[in-house]
């Protein structure tokens, strides 16, 4: 497994090694032992599974809110996706700030979004499916979000945001402001 720093320190792209030959592939995407050979000591507890028929579904941004915050390690198994982790912790030197990298199937990068952070991501191929592990279980009562289009956040989608598939959450996230004026990081 190789791991590589980001912008963000506590956020990183994890990449298995993949073993191919003319039968296919073989590959160990989690393993716990050598994750903590690189620092990295997270107990999953769930896996989650998503799938977007469409090209421009975007998801996010989300997080659970203490005591159910959640690590997630993010990878897609089919397709691509544009997938951002935004800094919520206020006391970090990055609050605000982002790191976003492509995920595909192609590719094999995870990225490993740790809690304090929100996350999102929008696809870039139709039929895109993405697997992530979580280090708390859902909570509903602690589910929460950012409007992922917010001016002071300024991320740069790379699908017009006018054309984006949204849920009815998404839309009525509230704004990096309020969510500050309520941060519980």
């Amino acid at each position: 497994m190789y791991v590589e720093e980001t912008d963000i320190p506590d956020v990183k792209i994890v990449t298995p090694r993949v073993h191919g030959d003319a039968r296919g592939f073989f590959s160990e995407v989690y393993n716990q032992a050598q994750l903590a050979d690189a620092g990295i000591s997270i107990g999953f507890v769930q896996d989650n599974h998503s799938f977007s028929a469409d090209k421009g579904v975007l998801r996010g941004l989300h997080f659970q809110r203490p005591p159910h915050a959640q690590d997630k390690l993010v990878r897609v198994i089919q397709g691509s996706i544009w997938d951002v982790a935004v800094d919520l912790r206020a006391d970090s030197p990055t609050f605000g700030e982002y790191v976003a990298v492509e995920l595909s199937r192609d590719n094999w990068r995870q990225l490993l979004v740790p809690v304090g952070f929100a996350h999102g991501f929008v696809t870039l191929a139709p039929n895109t499916e993405v697997i992530y592990k979580v280090s708390s279980h859902y909570a509903p009562d602690q589910d929460d979000g950012i409007d992922f289009a917010d001016s002071e956040l300024a991320i740069p989608w790379p699908l017009p945001t006018e054309s984006l598939m949204l849920s009815d959450k998404d839309r009525r996230q509230p704004s990096f402001a309020e969510f500050r004026a309520n941060n519980p990081f």
